[in-house]
């Protein structure tokens, strides 16, 4: 290594350094939030391409932390990310996301090819039995089956779901609430996905109760229902198909419906996902601000309930991080080592987004024109 190189690294270094510090954390340290560096490229190439260097150099084996759900609640409570500089990429990105529209119905499909896709091995065996991939409501619950059946059953009170009603269920998984609202409220559900992996399982999970599921775009949907329900399929939608998206909900909905949204929410009105997510997680995703939703929902709807418990996904992450450290084993032949790497990097940062609280999780109840008297909502 050349003077003029070793001291450029040695700079770099000092800049992370100060930054981490600011939050806590040492290099090298003793604590389990530290982070142990091996490659001392590290500090450029963070510089240079920011989260999605950070992601890449950990799938990489550049270093280690091992507590990373603590590294990224402490960075983010203490607002580091905010305070490194910009770099040309994440610029470049952010300029073309505001123009062009990275949801189309052509690429919708491709996080469920990349993502959703990945294996019903994996998913299997760590989701609840009823495979929720998304927050679990743990107010009452001692583990992550018992947090997810309270949330399916969150859900279904606030539908004020009754016997012969027709739910439409918009990114409807593997058909957990499908299959937990047809038996528990006896209602007629028709559920849609762009995943043939979900769609199948499903289907298979559904075949004897009054369930449709479809593997279609929402885009395409033509029908009238009784409730509409949507869980963790709006942070794909993308803000520039916001307005497309209420306009379906509303074509479809009865006059007298009610009509849930369960999404992951931004605290800022963004228009860019994070590099490394959108590279390795969620193809094309972007959170909704609370801005977002009333903006487009306007006019439309009226809302009934905003319900805000976030700080239960850090526990449903954390669930989901021990039970993939335990069924490892039993699928790594399926998967590579820096499968592994990565897929733990998403579930330990994603906690400590939500436990920092710059991430939220909203359940928003609306109807077409208001229920007389009002809802009244369960907690």
């Amino acid at each position: 290594m050349n003077t003029f190189t070793e001291f450029k690294d040695n700079h770099l270094k000092t800049i992370i350094e100060d930054l981490l510090s600011q939050a806590g954390i040492t290099i090298n340290g003793h604590q389990p939030y530290d982070i142990q560096v091996y490659n001392q490229q590290l500090y450029s190439r963070i510089i240079q391409q920011g989260s999605l260097g950070l992601g890449e150099s950990y799938m990489d084996g550049w270093w280690d932390c091992e507590r990373l759900d603590i590294f990224f609640y402490k960075i983010l409570r203490a607002k580091i990310d905010q305070k490194m500089p910009n770099n040309l990429k994440n610029i470049i990105r952010f300029a073309i996301n505001r123009f062009r529209n990275f949801q189309t119905k052509k690429r919708a499909w491709m996080v469920g090819e990349e993502h959703y896709d990945l294996g019903n091995d994996l998913f299997s065996l760590m989701l609840d039995p009823s495979m929720q991939y998304s927050c679990a409501y743990w107010k009452d619950a001692t583990n992550l089956e018992q947090a997810q059946q309270q949330k399916l059953d969150l859900i279904c009170q606030k539908l004020d779901l009754k016997p012969g009603m027709r739910l439409l269920d918009i990114g409807c998984g593997w058909g957990g609430l499908a299959e937990y609202a047809a038996k528990n409220y006896q209602v007629s559900v028709t559920g849609i996905t762009i995943s043939k992996e979900q769609q199948k399982l499903a289907k298979e999970r559904c075949k004897s109760l009054d369930v449709e599921i479809l593997l279609t775009d929402y885009r395409d949907l033509h029908d009238q229902f009784d409730r509409i329900v949507s869980i963790g399929m709006f942070e794909h939608v993308g803000p520039k198909n916001y307005e497309t998206y209420f306009k379906v909900v509303q074509r479809n909905l009865k006059s007298e419906g009610i009509f849930l949204l369960h999404t992951i929410g931004s605290n800022s009105t963004m228009v860019n996902a994070d590099p490394w997510t959108s590279k390795y997680i969620f193809p094309n995703g972007c959170l909704p601000s609370i801005e977002n939703i009333a903006h487009y929902s306007s006019g439309k709807f009226i809302m009934e309930d905003w319900h805000n418990f976030g700080a239960d996904y850090d526990l449903t992450l954390s669930a989901w991080h021990n039970r993939f450290i335990q069924i490892w084993p039993q699928i790594e032949s399926n998967y590579s080592a820096r499968f592994k790497r990565m897929f733990t990097y998403y579930l330990n940062a994603c906690a400590g987004a939500f436990r920092a609280r710059d991430l939220q999780l909203w359940q928003i109840v609306f109807s077409p024109n208001g229920k007389e008297g009002g809802i009244r909502v369960p907690r």
